[in-house]
Order: structure tokens, then C-alpha cells, then sequence
């Protein structure tokens, strides 16, 4: 057996107590916006809008515009909770690489200003459908003009996407190497972000119609926060700077 190498600790701070908070904020803050984002984009965007029927759409928003307006809320709400997780993140994998973890959450970071600009879209294509507007433009007009903000929604998003995969194959890589998260979540996480990223490059190189790949593996980011949340409150320093893992027991490796 030998003794994993200390990290430099700080001095008048407790670093479990800290690891721990952080992991407990992430944990939430990603079930969270996990709850936020499916409710938001799949029930209401995607449940009002009709793909390449742009009468259908505005006659649903425009029935379901309480929804509509309160699927935008849902969404923007998401951003906050991206900044809290990015910086949660930054301090559990830190005591890893303060780097990379700087790196991860500055990628989160900048995809949460795209994703404000995307959802921003919406909330044109909400203004678009005011009677104000059918003095200028015909209703055949204003519903095809709709339906481009939509559009344009999801094509801001999943260029934003691009940064988001690249968030969570660094987080991924960090979790694998931290020795604390649990290998298989890591590398779930991490294949979540190589789909992010190739959804990214298939909606524009995809000649016909792109199924998001990340619908299929969204499964690695929904776990690392259940297990931030279940075992990331646990996790301890017990030596000091060592890396934090959830037991009492001195850090080791076995040859």
C-alpha cells in the first residue's frame, strides 16, 4: 500500500467542509436544472412547436401562451444554476487540477451567455404574435417569422452545445481522475459531452433532419448529480491537502 501524494492545503480553512458544501451545490443545482431544462425545452417548446408548419405553432403558443411564457422562465432560470454549478465543479475537482477545473467551469460559463442569447429568441417570437404586429405584416407572415425564432432558438442552442461537450469532457476527465467519482460516472459523463459535441457539427453537417444524440446519454450528467448529492456530502480530507474521498480511512493506493 502506498499513501496517494498530499496537495498543498490552505491554511485557517477546512477543505472537507468546503468539498463538501461545493459537491451538495452541485449536486442540487444540476437535478435542479435538469428539471428546469425538461420541462422548459421538452414539454413546452417542443410540445408547441410543429416543425415546418408554422400556422400550427403560432395557434398553439397563442392558445398556450401562459405555458409558452412560462417555459421561457423555466429556461432562463437555468442560467443561474450553471454559473453555481460551474463554480460547485471548479471546487470538487480542484484539489485535481485547479486548471482544468478553471478551464470546465469558464467553458459552462460561456455557454450559459449563448444559451441567454438562444432563449432570447423566444421571447421574440412570443413579441411577434402582439396584434400590434398584424398592422405591418399578414398573419401568413408574422406565423413563418415565428417559426424562424424558434429555429433560431435551437441553432444559437446547439452551437452553445459545442462548449457545453467540451465542459463535461473536461469535468469527465477530472471525475475519472479524481479517485473519489465513481469510474463508470465519469466516463458516462464524458461520452455525454463528446454527444454534445456532435450534435453540434451533425445539425450543420446533416443534410436532412438531426436526432440529437445527447437524448440518449444525457444519463451521465444526471448521475454525477445524484451521486454529489447521496456521497459527494461525504467526502473528507483526511490528511492535510490529500484528495477527498468519501471514507475515514487514510488515502491509499494498492499495488
Amino acid at each position: 500500500m502506498t499513501s496517494t501524494p498530499a496537495l498543498p492545503g490552505v491554511a485557517g480553512t477546512d477543505p472537507s467542509r468546503s468539498i463538501r458544501s461545493a459537491s451538495l451545490t452541485a449536486g442540487i443545482a444540476l437535478l435542479l436544472l435538469a428539471a428546469l431544462s425538461i420541462f422548459g425545452f421538452m414539454v413546452v417548446v417542443k410540445g408547441l412547436v410543429t416543425p415546418g408548419d408554422p400556422a400550427q405553432t403560432a395557434k398553439d403558443i397563442t392558445e398556450s401562451s401562459g405555458v409558452f411564457r412560462l417555459g421561457i422562465a423555466s429556461l432562463y432560470l437555468v442560467i443561474p444554476l450553471d454559473i453555481a454549478v460551474a463554480w460547485a465543479l471548479y471546487r470538487v475537482f480542484s484539489p485535481v487540477s485547479k486548471s482544468l477545473s478553471m478551464l470546465a467551469a469558464t467553458l459552462r460559463i460561456a455557454f450559459a451567455t449563448v444559451f441567454m442569447v438562444a432563449i432570447s429568441q423566444l421571447v421574440g417570437a412570443l413579441r411577434l404574435l402582439n396584434d400590434d404586429y398584424l398592422a405591418a405584416f399578414s398573419p401568413e407572415q408574422l406565423h413563418a417569422q415565428v417559426l424562424l425564432a424558434i429555429n433560431a432558438f435551437s441553432d444559437v442552442w446547439h452551437a452553445g452545445l459545442f462548449l457545453f461537450g467540451l465542459h463535461l469532457l473536461v469535468v469527465g476527465y477530472l471525475a475519472f481522475k479524481s479517485g473519489y467519482v465513481p469510474k463508470l460516472i465519469a466516463v458516462l459523463v464524458a461520452i455525454d459531452g463528446l454527444s454534445y459535441a456532435v450534435d453540434t457539427f451533425g445539425t450543420v453537417l446533416s443534410p436532412g433532419p438531426w436526432t440529437d444524440t445527447a437524448t440518449f446519454t444525457f444519463i451521465g450528467e444526471l448521475l454525477l448529480g445524484l451521486w454529489l448529492v447521496i456521497r459527494g456530502r461525504r467526502l473528507t480530507v483526511t490528511e492535510p491537502g490529500a484528495h477527498s474521498r468519501p471514507t475515514a480511512a487514510p488515502i491509499t493506493t494498492a499495488r
